[in-house]
């Protein structure tokens, strides 16, 4: 069969396998309703596909129904307040997203007119949105036929076609292969079922191929290699961080400060610190300090090990914030900082 003839053929496969087997999502609209004239809000499409960047499917859901029902539009998101946005964020992680989507959301109400621009090319042009994000906007949204690949598309082509060059060298050809698969017809749908394809069949450990729609076109199948690819070079051990954590309280009130917009959890709430993340300093108050423990986190680049100090503040600090009890939320903190509060918690009570 021709290479044209080919790819038209699993493009077309594909797309009636998604139309019997797309995941509902809360930012996806249907192939079904798609087929009636339904078309997906630009809004969610690219809030969801921001929240999915390193982050599960799983894991947004409850994110993306609280943004939406708080901030129901871009507009509304453009005029929220960055504090009440970091809060929601809050736990997402990859805090840098949360900066960038505020940032996008007042570019598209200012520059705009609160409406997402229809194309790639002028999506691109917002800040926060690179090519893959512009990409999945354009597809899914506006049936633009860009090729969208993310980490599913990459294993999927990998083993599709057989590539045992490792990742991310592999990178180049994976989106080539991705390109000439994408159809001009439905672009949108086609894009979405083979990201479905990764995460449902064809997925990391033990893809199901007797039931996946290419399974008598793909290479790797063929070849008995299906488990092993895509082939990855290896990492490099993560190195360990260690530093402190300062959790004060008058009691009634909590010791807390902002962390700057730029670095590590930046614009994010949380307890004073030292030591681990590039800063240093001095305990945030003279107090009696109390060393209650550790907790551990691990971020994309290093494992971390803290310190938690706990003690009653009877001066005035001298850095941070007193916040009464009452305004404070538990949610509203980054989860290394929660995991603090958590095992901090009982000894400010006792």
């Amino acid at each position: 069969m021709e290479t044209e003839t080919l790819a038209e053929s699993l493009s077309l496969q594909l797309l009636t396998w998604y139309d019997r087997h797309a995941r509902a999502m809360p930012w996806r609209v249907s192939p079904q309703d798609r087929a009636a004239g339904m078309w997906p809000d630009p809004y969610r499409v690219w809030l969801s596909e921001v929240m999915l960047q390193q982050t599960t499917v799983a894991a947004v859901g409850d994110y993306f129904r609280r943004f939406t029902a708080r901030w129901p539009d871009v507009a509304a998101l453009a005029a929220a307040q960055d504090a009440d946005v970091m809060g929601e964020w809050a736990g997402l992680g990859y805090y840098a997203r949360a900066r960038n989507l505020m940032k996008c959301a007042r570019a598209v109400v200012e520059a705009h007119g609160g409406v997402f621009p229809r194309t790639r090319a002028g999506l691109l042009s917002l800040p926060g949105i690179g090519p893959y994000t512009a990409s999945a906007i354009a597809a899914i949204a506006f049936d633009e036929a860009a090729t969208v690949v993310d980490g599913n598309v990459e294993r999927v082509m990998a083993r599709m076609f057989a590539v045992q060059t490792p990742l991310p060298a592999a990178k180049p050809v994976l989106v080539a292969l991705a390109e000439r698969l994408t159809p001009s017809a439905r672009p949108g749908d086609y894009a979405q079922g083979v990201m479905d394809l990764g995460a449902t069949i064809c997925t990391p450990r033990s893809p199901a191929c007797g039931i996946c729609p290419w399974v008598n076109s793909c290479g790797a199948r063929a070849a008995g290699i299906a488990g092993d690819l895509p082939r990855k070079t290896a990492k490099p051990a993560k190195p360990l961080r260690q530093g402190v954590l300062w959790l004060g309280h008058t009691g009634d009130a909590l010791l807390l400060e902002r962390r700057p917009e730029r670095g590590l959890l930046g614009g994010m709430l949380g307890f004073p610190g030292d030591g681990w993340d590039g800063s240093g300093g001095i305990a945030p108050a003279r107090a009696d300090w109390q060393d209650i423990g550790e907790v551990r986190h691990t971020f994309t680049h290093f494992h971390l090990i803290l310190r938690v100090h706990v003690a009653r503040i009877d001066a005035a600090p001298l850095r941070g914030d007193l916040v009464p009890r009452a305004d404070f939320r538990p949610a509203d903190l980054p989860t290394v900082m929660r995991k603090a509060w958590d095992r901090a918690r009982d000894a400010m009570d006792g």
